[in-house]
């Protein structure tokens, strides 16, 4: 779980400081910055699982694709920057399994985690081998007795903060860099034992990779887990083409970030205990019933001749539509619907713009869904409340208005100067009376005004600016007006 998350130099964050909950609804324009947001967490999951330059190249740049690392820098006019910082405070889980299948316990779960990367001199090619380095990578733990102070969010400290925060810690570091004499950077891998026991030294100019994403349960298990957590946090992007694909009865039966595998999911959970399968279906039939309101009945269909899973879902009229026949808005709300009963399924899960295909009067089910997918922190975490978490983003009036106050985060576009330049960078505020006030520092406050458009979206266009003359808008219609007099035009 990221509960906060610091970036400087990536695309327009700069100086960036943000704390998130269980579930975050992350509000802003178009173009204001809230995408870069979810591309940072996602760059530093990928960092935990690939090499630098690839995690780079997976990321998008501006125009939603990257052909070059820069791309992710900080740019003012023609000047880049040429590093980029993270630091993210997580709770992880307390074990892990390393890629050799070996087991590793965490000797504590809260921990934060450093990352500085700089982008290389060019060669006398006119390009770098190896574009990124290294030049600052730390791992260090939260001491049990200052969590509260870390942990902002409503939460009972005795059912869920005790059961998710365990373990004591020394004070070394379980990864740190230090500077040699002839000025090379040093990083170095602690292993968990009393002290700190024995630790690998890797020369920083040399790696390709984070020494977190090579940690294995034998060198040091905190590590470990460290590395499982941030390759949990996940950018949900459900495509419809993916959640409509039968699955074959060998493939993997965990959802994927673009839906595939949904059928293989949900065959699984149904069939992992005996009577299983007509309780998951039943969950299933009366969430997708608050969307649409007329499903009868799910079912996974399997093609034994074929070897082929279908998922399968019938009307109330008695219709029955395989997944190629569901709506976009449909399978989507089955994917996060199924994603919410795996218990298997933890981490974090990024999604933009939760409303996409879904009718406004079924926004509400959608946001509810989403919130009992991230842990409740007032419940004991277990297997009925594992610990998940959901950012979303948005400039939908529809959905900021009904999400629970606590969770909106405001982006806003906000001007600096740097290299007596102007620019644009994105800030984040949170509403009055929030619990990120009480951080250091403290959450800017959103004024009034910046919410309008959000609480009141038709006054804030003037009739004259967006209408040919003549015409009106629906909500000024006789007939409908005098049901929403907060739409009203002020102007």
């Amino acid at each position: 779980m990221l509960t906060r998350l610091k970036v400087n130099g990536f695309k327009n964050l700069v100086d960036v400081d943000v704390r998130f909950g269980p579930f975050t609804c992350i509000a802003g324009a178009n173009g204001v910055g809230k995408s870069n947001l979810f591309d940072a967490i996602r760059f530093l999951s990928l960092t935990a699982n690939y090499s630098l330059l690839e995690a780079a190249l997976r990321v998008r740049d501006e125009t939603g694709h990257n052909t070059d690392v820069r791309g992710l820098f900080h740019r003012v006019g023609e000047r880049w920057d040429n590093t980029i910082s993270f630091d993210a405070e997580m709770i992880v889980p307390p074990e892990a399994v390393d890629d050799l299948g070996q087991k590793g316990t965490a000797s504590i779960t809260f921990l934060r985690y450093t990352l500085k990367i700089r982008l290389r001199q060019e060669d006398g090619n006119g390009a770098a081998s190896n574009p990124l380095e290294i030049i600052h990578e730390e791992l260090k733990h939260i001491q049990l007795g200052s969590a509260p102070e870390h942990l902002l969010f409503p939460h009972n400290a005795s059912k869920w903060r005790k059961k998710v925060i365990t373990g004591r810690r020394s004070g070394i570091a379980f990864i740190s860099t230090t500077e040699k004499g002839d000025g090379n950077l040093t990083i170095k891998l602690h292993q968990d034992g009393r002290g700190g026991g024995r630790a690998y030294e890797r020369a920083a100019t040399a790696l390709p990779r984070t020494v977190l994403s090579s940690s294995t349960a034998a060198e040091s298990p905190t590590a470990l887990c460290a590395r499982r957590e941030m390759q949990g946090w996940r950018l949900l992007q459900l495509e419809p083409a993916a959640l409509r694909k039968p699955d074959e009865f060998s493939s993997p039966t965990h959802l994927e970030s673009n839906g595939l595998h949904l059928p293989a999911n949900l065959n699984r959970l149904a069939t992992r205990e005996e009577g299983e399968g007509v309780r998951v279906c039943a969950n299933l039939t009366n969430r997708l019933s608050e969307l649409i309101g007329s499903v009868q009945s799910l079912r996974v269909d399997r093609d034994e001749k074929r070897e082929l899973l279908t998922l399968m879902m019938t009307g109330q009229d008695g219709t029955e539509l395989a997944a190629r026949a569901l709506s976009d808005g449909t399978l989507r709300f089955l994917a996060l619907s199924v994603l919410e009963l795996d218990s298997d399924a933890l981490g974090l899960f990024c999604l933009e713009e939760p409303e996409n295909g879904i009718h406004p009067d079924r926004i509400p089910a959608m946001l509810r869904l989403l919130q009992e997918i991230a842990t409740d922190p007032e419940e004991p975490a277990d297997e009925t409340n594992p610990l998940r978490q959901v950012i979303v983003n948005t400039h939908s009036p529809s959905v900021v208005i009904a999400v629970p106050e606590d969770s909106v985060v405001l982006a806003r576009a906000e001007k600096d100067i740097q290299h007596k330049q102007k620019f644009t960078k994105v800030a984040f505020a949170c509403l009055p009376g929030n619990w990120r006030l009480k951080g250091d520092p403290k959450c800017p406050e959103v004024g009034k005004g910046e919410m309008l458009g959000y609480l009141n979206p038709a006054a804030v266009v003037r009739r004259a600016e967006a209408y040919p003359k003549g015409s009106r808008r629906v909500i000024d219609h006789p007939e409908f007006a005098e049901f929403a007099p907060i739409f009203k035009s002020a102007t």
